[in-house]
């Protein structure tokens, strides 16, 4: 068994750019479809809809291979269901909540800041060492994000409709990194595959009383694109997502996994040219840039360190 887990540890450091890389060409793409899955369900029926999607996989594959999986200790049951109410119920309402009422410019701003609070919480939490270049790296590459989120796109208006949509994305960047710093403690105890699945169960009990009627009725009126926008939500950025990122975490500290968040308003916005033909600026190359600057600083500091 042991054997077992050291060779899959090796084939994950091996090929952590692949491993870290997944989850972040997911969660852009997943941008575009929840302004899509809006149009059929409110932020709260489709937060229930994504995650009922992923409770079905996570169910089975603990159906079919129980043996995969490390054994759920009752004195972690709270403190999982915490870590993954907040982290993912309210991650996602929040985010799904703000995106009506703020451009998507200022959500990608906003999201820009859970690095930032991931070394923060990293460091009062973990006791990670902050180093001067994994700052610079996370300021440099936050730089670039909001170089890309305001004039990288010329179609693009910052805009805030109504104060409660920011403050629900701000909420929501919290829980983010919350459950961020949160897993990495965890992971001493779990695989990432075991951990994935027990927060997204537990966490997604606490939408059992956000249930209601209109639940029913909306999803009864749904098109085929709005549940192929559900299934693709809950199968690829939630569960491929979330479990691969706990795998890059077991691996790297937080604060330096963190970084590579910013890639995705770049591959957000790089695919909404592709699929809308959005127009975008030099502004947008430049960003670009600064968000490569700043990983490479992370990198950099990492290999020295390693």
């Amino acid at each position: 068994m042991s054997e077992k887990i050291a060779k899959k540890d090796t084939f994950a450091k091996k090929y952590f750019f692949i491993v870290i890389g997944i989850p972040i060409v997911l969660w852009a793409l997943a941008f575009p479809f929840i302004k899509l899955g809006l149009e059929e369900l409110s932020p709260v029926n489709l937060t229930i809809m994504r995650l009922l999607v992923v409770c079905i996989v996570f169910v089975s594959l603990l159906l079919l291979k129980p043996k995969k999986f490390s054994k759920l200790q009752k004195r972690d049951v709270i403190s999982i269901f915490l870590v993954g109410f907040f982290g993912i119920v309210v991650y996602h309402l929040g985010l799904n909540y703000g995106e009506q009422y703020i451009s998507a410019s200022a959500a990608s701003v906003i999201i820009a800041t859970i690095p930032i609070f991931i070394v923060i919480l990293a460091s009062i939490f973990l006791k990670e060492k902050i180093t001067l270049k994994i700052v610079l790296g996370v300021l440099i590459s936050l730089i670039g994000v909001v170089v890309i989120s305001t004039v990288g796109r010329s179609d693009d208006i910052f805009e805030i409709k109504y104060i409660s949509g920011a403050l629900a994305v701000i909420i929501a960047a919290v829980m983010g990194a919350g459950y961020t710093v949160a897993g990495k403690k965890m992971l001493q105890r779990y695989s990432a595959l075991s951990l994935t699945v027990y927060v997204s169960l537990l966490g997604s009990l606490g939408l059992i009383p956000f249930v209601s009627s209109s639940l029913f009725e909306e999803v009864a009126a749904m098109s085929l694109t709005g549940w192929g926008v559900v299934i693709f939500l809950g199968v690829f950025p939630t569960v491929v997502g979330y479990v691969l990122w706990y795998v890059a975490l077991e691996i790297k500290s937080a604060s330096k996994i963190s970084v590579y968040l910013y890639f995705v308003p770049v591959l957000s916005t790089i695919i909404s040219y592709i699929l809308f033909r959005d127009e975008i600026t030099w502004f947008f190359v430049f960003g670009g840039a600064l968000v490569i600057l700043g990983l490479h600083v992370v990198n950099k500091q990492s290999s020295k360190v390693n």
